[in-house]
């Protein structure tokens, strides 16, 4: 099955939460929507399945036009955020209810759930009601009676975002392989670039309700469209500076003076908007080959094995990513080295002009 959706809007007490969006998902294909909160991902999920009417525009599957068709006669499983199962009845129960409402055989509910919460390593749990599971195995359910159907559209709606850390990074390195073998129409939202680069496929993003970038998910973070993308696409955003291009140069007023590196010296002279990713700067080293920054510590956040360090840099919020744990502190001159082939250029209309030949992470 193919979904298709052709100039789709939705506005609601004449506040737009999706403005014109064109899209085309494949079956056997992964897509992400990927944005941040309020971005219109749960909302356009909500028009997909048929849950809310698009103020404008169709849906299509297949090339039929199930705009106006209701969630019911759909073929469609969701999993949200929250773990929503019945609470009581029973995970073997959960699971098989949607083939039950289908009037399927006993036996084929029967085979369809054992061989699905195999799947998802639940076939242990089936007699357990959901408060006696764990939060991972109470998602591992819901997915589980979203799949059993064989549905052709599989919409995930940050299925992983309550769930701790460990969990959700067990469950997304399973989720690529878990469909992988499903002749079905796969969307995955979240807000997460780390998620959505581990799920690969497709990746459309979304902002303020509009698609701002598609194409495959490697691809779209290697060369963001426009600003919007840098920051989007990129945890903490893309580092931000502006400057000028004249004779072979890039020029920050009392910052920064360098040759243009050898993948932007077919800039035209003017003003640019140059980006550079938080874990491609580095404590100065004298004598390294780059460029060299100064700036002053706002504050530094310790997560687990990295240091988020906070700057200003001539007048801009700037993120370092350091890898351990580094003590600084607010005050203190802080000088970051970058290799100037990492770059990125956007011009004055904020589209992306210039990209790094190699983006290794």
């Amino acid at each position: 099955m193919s979904l298709v959706l052709e100039g789709v809007s939705r506005t609601v007490g004449g506040e737009v939460h999706l403005e014109d969006i064109n899209l085309t998902f494949e079956r056997g294909e992964f897509n992400v929507l990927m944005g941040l909160t309020r971005a219109g991902k749960t909302t356009l999920m909500r028009v997909m399945a048929g849950l809310e009417p698009p103020s404008k525009g169709r849906v299509l599957e297949d090339n039929v036009d199930v705009t106006a068709t209701p969630v019911q006669k759909r073929s469609l499983g969701m999993v949200y955020q929250q773990f929503i199962n019945y609470p009581a009845m029973s995970c073997y129960d959960n699971i098989a209810s949607p083939l039950r409402l289908a009037k399927l055989s006993k036996a084929e509910i029967d085979r369809r759930v054992r061989a699905e919460a195999e799947r998802l390593g639940i076939d242990h749990l089936l007699d357990r009601m959901p408060l006696e599971m764990s939060g991972g195995q109470q998602q591992r359910c819901a997915m589980a009676r979203a799949l059993v159907r064989d549905a052709k559209l599989i919409l995930l709606d940050e299925p992983l975002v309550n769930l701790d850390y460990k969990l959700r990074e067990g469950l997304r390195a399973e989720l690529r392989e878990l469909f992988k073998d499903r002749d079905t129409v796969i969307v995955y939202a979240t807000t997460e670039p780390e998620e959505a680069l581990v799920l690969g496929g497709k990746t459309a993003v979304l902002h303020e309700g509009r698609l701002v970038q598609h194409g495959l998910t490697a691809e779209t973070y290697r060369n963001p469209a426009t600003v919007t993308v840098s920051q989007v696409f990129s945890d903490p955003p893309m580092n931000l500076i502006e400057a000028d291009v004249r004779d072979g140069r890039m020029v920050v007023g009392g910052l920064l003076d360098e040759p243009l590196p050898a993948h932007m010296s077919d800039l035209a002279p003017g003003s640019y908007t140059l980006g550079v990713r938080p874990h491609h700067l580095f404590a100065s080293s004298v004598g390294e080959h780059g460029i060299d920054l100064a700036g002053t510590v706002e504050v530094a956040e310790i997560a687990g094995s990295v240091t988020y360090i906070h700057l200003e840099v001539g007048g801009h919020d700037w993120v370092v990513l350091e890898r351990g744990v580094h003590m600084v502190h607010p005050g203190e001159a802080f000088n970051v080295h970058f290799d100037p082939s990492r770059l990125y250029a956007f011009d004055q209309e904020e589209r992306l002009v210039a990209s790094p030949a190699t983006e290794r992470g």
